[in-house]
């Protein structure tokens, strides 16, 4: 069995992965909330997370891991949206929910094996909030209850800052139902107008950290394996998951092991829609960028790290990912991925080395071992490769196949084009360019080289002729 090693945020070190129940590997990540389409940024960990559920299922077995990812269907961003467009709540969560599971299908991403909404688990919040006030770490104050920060002594622990520099260094809602300033919302009173549910402190609707604490109880119990998220939930939402969940439940350990994922950038800057560069996955995938591509360009960059999106890396993903289909059609993949790609997976999921790992396999002809390794990163699948519709053809029209023998001899005809372009051999460049163009293969000239791609009719005979 593959020892995984995952760096823990929460003590700053790579851990050996050592699950409470081998039997069970449970694992939580935070999830959307359901008011508008999915961004760029927001997939970043739902595709994070979904590479660690594969490989957790490829170890532990898929009937030994548990993976719940959340929907945040209660909160002030979609009560806005329903106030301005005039659309029932509940139209707008449906929706919403719909979009994601379209929008993160196209991107390869299995569905974990529980999406509990926040809705679905007010009876559980309410019973959590009643066992903290019971317990002296909560109070109750003008139909609010809010959780004593300074009760839980390890507040802090995980993003490395006290409660006073916190304080310090943070824009703190001062209202005069909370005994400190830090103190957070477990509960919070309605209006008519406002989704509410009966509670001991009036109708109201829970904070948002309550939900996850109660849904992550219901469903992985008082401890589990894995917590992640984007690291821009690390304070204060993760951070007051860890005290509500440890003083709620001061026998469990809650999430052993956390993990945060980097933010995306767009060509180099952040996304932002008073920049111009704010996409939704939607909308990429509408310009025509193929969810497998996106998944792709994601995958080559570590989750710790930040992402650039650029067009230029769409581009030979999208070149990358059509020669290895080319390659891998009609192949049946190996039994078990190469024991390459699994150490580079379970190293602190090093997507860079697994497709690095991908590349040297395609180069080897180790096509069944190329398709099965690509296959547990969500690439190849067969699903996902309508937007590949190139058709392999003898002169005479006649439907063949291909194998690494076709892309080791484009491979070799584009080195020798820039050879004879790096000697000034123009004639032969140019004969060398429209011979690929004339069979079916596409040339890009970029910054870093020639890439190649098939056409949507690709001419075996004239390949071979040209050489």
């Amino acid at each position: 069995m593959a020892e995984i090693r995952l760096w823990n945020t929460r003590t700053r070190s790579k851990e050996v992965l050592q699950p409470i129940d081998p039997d069970n590997v449970r694992m939580y990540v935070c999830g959307p909330t359901v008011y508008d389409r999915a961004h760029m940024g927001n997939a970043r960990p739902v595709i994070v997370f979904d590479v660690l559920y594969r490989l957790l299922r490829h170890v532990y077995g898929p009937e030994h891991v548990t993976y719940v990812r959340n929907f945040t269907d209660v909160d002030d961003k979609i009560n806005k949206r329903s106030q301005e467009s005039g659309r029932p709540i509940s139209d707008i969560t449906e929706e919403t929910i719909r979009w994601y599971h379209e929008d993160m299908g196209k991107l390869g991403v299995m569905v974990p094996n529980h999406e509990p909404r926040a809705t679905a688990y007010i009876g559980e919040m309410i019973a959590m909030i009643q066992g903290l006030i019971a317990d002296g770490y909560a109070y109750a104050k003008e139909g609010h209850v809010l959780f004593r920060v300074r009760e839980y002594a390890d507040y802090g622990k995980l993003s490395g800052r006290s409660v006073d520099d916190m304080i310090a260094g943070a824009r703190v809602e001062v209202a005069p139902y909370k005994e400190d300033p830090m103190d957070f919302v477990l509960w919070k009173p309605s209006t008519d107008d406002l989704p509410g549910w009966e509670s001991p402190w009036g109708r109201g609707r829970p904070g948002w950290h309550i939900e996850c604490s109660a849904m992550s109880l219901a469903l992985l119990g008082e401890s589990f394996d894995i917590h992640g998220g984007g690291n821009d939930l690390m304070f204060p939402h993760h951070e007051n998951e860890i005290a509500q969940s440890r003083c709620a439940h001061p026998e469990g350990k809650f999430a052993k092991i956390w993990m945060h994922n980097e933010m995306l950038q767009v060509e180099g800057k952040k996304m932002s829609k008073s920049l111009g560069n704010f996409f939704t996955v939607h909308d990429v995938l509408e310009q025509g960028i193929p969810g497998e591509v996106i998944r792709f360009v994601y995958l080559q960059t570590h989750y710790g790290k930040p992402m650039d999106w650029t067009a230029e890396k769409a581009r030979q993903a999208q070149a990358t990912l059509r020669k290895w289909r080319g390659l891998v059609e009609g192949i049946e993949p190996s039994p078990s991925p190469a024991p390459e790609v699994i150490a580079a997976l379970s190293d602190d999921l090093n997507t860079s080395g697994a497709i690095a790992a991908l590349h040297k396999l395609a180069g080897e002809g180790d096509l069944a071992g190329l398709k099965a390794s690509a296959q547990l990163m969500g690439l190849l699948l067969d699903e996902m490769g309508d937007w590949v519709a190139t058709r392999f053809v003898d002169s005479g029209g006649l439907q063949v196949g291909v194998n690494a023998e076709v892309a080791s001899m484009i491979d070799d005809l584009v080195e020798a084009r820039t050879k004879a372009k790096a000697a000034r051999d123009f004639a032969e460049a140019d004969r060398i360019r429209d011979g690929l163009s004339a069979a079916g293969i596409i040339l890009k000239d970029g910054k870093e080289g020639t890439v190649w791609e098939f056409g949507e009719l690709v001419d075996l005979q004239k390949l071979e002729e040209l050489q």
